[in-house]
């Protein structure tokens, strides 16, 4: 269930969901930390398959949510490790007030993975916030929601009909991995959001995962660079 990416990064598929009528992928990142804790960022449902081998991976020390879309499965995760420190944006914790929250993230990583990752704080839209990491030692540049990359084959499957049809000129399809049209145009002020891109491309991620689509496993700036064309134009 696993998928061992690169040295202490693996990625879990989740079960298919249902956001507002549209099929949504769902995809998890674990990190192990030099401390040997782990880092879970958007964590997906918690089958006993998971539970088992995400055990044998060290002690969970990390719970991370990108931004307030991506909470769904903390409760049953904060209950199977409760010692774990939970991680989210201000919008985040504001959406999940039953549950204990570290301070808020930012632009600058807390202590206990400062060197490790590199975040930016993608802000400025009216519709939701999103914080992005890029692990350092692999050079894989996370996103939730900010890029979307559907093959034709999940879309046939899955966004059948009209839905299917919005797709491509959305641009969250394979070719593109834009973020969904209506974040996009919520940017009411696009600077706090181009200089958070800018520090992404800064550290020259080589690899990108995101939770809905086709993953890239190498050529990163290239696509970083198509992805958020209508942010940097």
């Amino acid at each position: 269930m696993l998928e061992a990416v690169d040295t202490d990064l693996w990625l879990t598929e989740g079960p298919v969901v249902d956001f507002h009528g549209f099929p949504y992928p769902t995809r998890s990142i674990i990190v192990r930390l030099p401390d040997g804790k782990l880092w879970v960022w958007s964590p997906v449902a918690l089958t006993p398959e998971l539970k088992a081998e995400t055990d044998a991976l060290g002690p969970v020390g990390h719970l991370v949510s990108p931004n307030k879309i991506h909470h769904l499965y903390l409760t049953e995760w904060h209950a199977a490790y409760p010692e774990a420190k939970l991680w989210g944006p201000a919008s985040t914790i504001r959406k999940r007030s039953d549950l204990p929250f570290e301070p808020a993230l930012e632009d600058v990583p807390p202590e206990d993975w400062q060197g490790v990752f590199e975040q930016a704080w993608f802000r400025g839209s009216f519709f939701m916030d999103e914080i992005a990491f890029v692990h350092r030692p692999t050079r894989t540049a996370i996103f939730a929601d900010l890029s979307e990359h559907f093959s034709d084959d999940f879309l046939k499957r899955y966004w059948k009909g009209w839905k299917g049809f919005l797709a491509k000129p959305w641009g969250i399809v394979v070719g593109k991995g834009f973020a969904p049209l209506e974040w996009r145009l919520s940017f009411t002020n696009r600077k706090p959001a181009r200089a958070a891109f800018e520090k992404v491309a800064a550290t020259h991620p080589d690899r990108i995962i995101m939770a809905h689509g086709e993953w890239v496993k190498t050529g990163g700036e290239a696509f970083l660079r198509q992805a958020f064309a209508w942010l940097i134009r």
